[in-house]
């Protein structure tokens, strides 16, 4: 017989919700959960083709808050027919859950649901309020999900004392690992004009090229720091080089170039957005950038709220998770401007390929934990 959890897991990857449609996932929760008692609201935001749906649910007022975020949005699958079996399927085989979502994350946001139906079916009358906040936008460009549910919340005096973020963030298996901050992303498309011409007359041509592989120097795969307490050092990458040009006797008259760094505490995107722009200005010539800040890095430091996660997941599985910052971005970056966070969740091994999947127990054991962090975080009795 399956769980609870399984169930709802199943249920939810069996909504086709590729970013940024809805694809019946939120429709779903919003069921559960008012049975369960919980206020939800349906927060929709962006018009048109970028219209996103997003949900807000809440169960008793007042403190301690305590609240759950993840997104029920998925990537697309690829091509269907490289799939053992169906991406929107939610099929059970040898122990294993397959399909989009399972382990990104609509694992997770089942084991949030069956883990606040145990806790309240224990404790109906529980004190302060559980929160669960849920994006279909986490996914796509992240401007009309939880960076807009977050200002709601500002604006509606709903702000959690503590949000756990229930992204995949296990290597191997479930324990290891607690993300506890991210690193900032900064993005560049550095674009560096010269005088077309002939090669055996370079003297009759400016070669952009020339001035491009000076400017970024600094960030071909080099590490800008030594890295601190909290996080490793931060990376810079050039991610492509661009002339558009077929012919190998023409100096391009423009070439461009896109990179990337992720970067720690140690810096912030304007200082190092000066810091090149001088760079590039000292190498000389014409050159535009256009510079995107995806994020800026942010750390929860060990404290009583982590204590309570780590002690969960320990008294759960038997392992002590590391405390991490390391891997991409995802939306705690948005929610640490209002309130402490961190982010537990399943094995993230297969996440974004072909064959999705997760282990089914582990689903029941990521409910187990959740609820035993409810249980701790309200100093409630069961």
């Amino acid at each position: 017989m399956r769980s609870p959890a399984i169930a709802l897991a199943q249920d939810l990857i069996r909504c086709p919700s590729v970013t940024p449609v809805e694809g019946g996932a939120l429709d779903l929760l919003e069921d559960r959960l008012g049975a369960l008692g919980f206020t939800v609201e349906r927060l929709a935001f962006g018009t048109g083709a970028a219209r996103v749906d997003n949900l807000m649910a809440w169960r008793g007022s007042g403190g301690p808050h305590f609240a759950f975020a993840g997104h029920t949005d998925v990537v697309p699958v690829g091509d269907p027919d490289l799939w053992q079996h169906d991406p929107f399927g939610g099929a059970l085989v040898d122990g294993k859950l397959f399909g989009r979502g399972a382990a990104d994350m609509k694992g997770a946001v089942a084991a949030f649901v069956a883990a606040v139906g145990s806790f309240v079916d224990a404790v109906p009358d529980h004190q302060g309020t559980i929160s669960l906040i849920i994006t279909g936008d986490e996914e796509g460009d992240a401007e009309f999900g939880t960076v807009k549910l977050v200002d709601w919340m500002r604006s509606h005096d709903h702000v959690p004392d503590f949000c756990l973020v229930g992204e995949p963030t296990n290597p191997g298996q479930l324990g290891e690992m607690i993300k506890n901050g991210r690193r900032g992303s900064l993005s560049c498309r550095l674009r560096v004009d010269g005088v077309q011409g002939h090669v055996a007359y370079p003297h009759l041509a400016d070669n952009p090229i020339t001035r491009l592989v000076k400017m970024l120097a600094p960030v071909n795969g080099t590490e800008l720091d030594g890295g601190n307490d909290h996080f490793d050092a931060s990376t810079a990458n050039v991610t492509a080089i661009d002339t558009g040009n077929a012919a190998g006797n023409v100096i391009p008259a423009s070439v461009s170039a896109n990179f990337n760094i992720r970067f720690n505490t140690e810096h912030t995107a304007d200082g190092l957005i000066g810091w090149l722009e001088e760079h590039f200005t000292r190498i000389g010539g014409q050159w535009q950038a256009d510079w995107r800040v995806s994020a800026h890095p942010f750390v929860t430091p060990p404290g009583p709220h982590l204590t309570v996660i780590r002690d969960a997941i320990q008294a759960v599985t038997g392992q002590a998770p590391a405390l991490s910052t390391s891997g991409g971005t995802s939306d705690a970056r948005f929610i640490t401007t209002i309130c402490p966070v961190a982010e537990f969740g399943l094995v993230g091994k297969t996440m974004h390929q072909t064959d999705e999947h997760v282990e089914a127990a582990d689903i029941d054991r990521l409910a187990d934990i959740y609820g035993e962090i409810l249980r701790r975080f309200f100093k409630a009795r069961v």
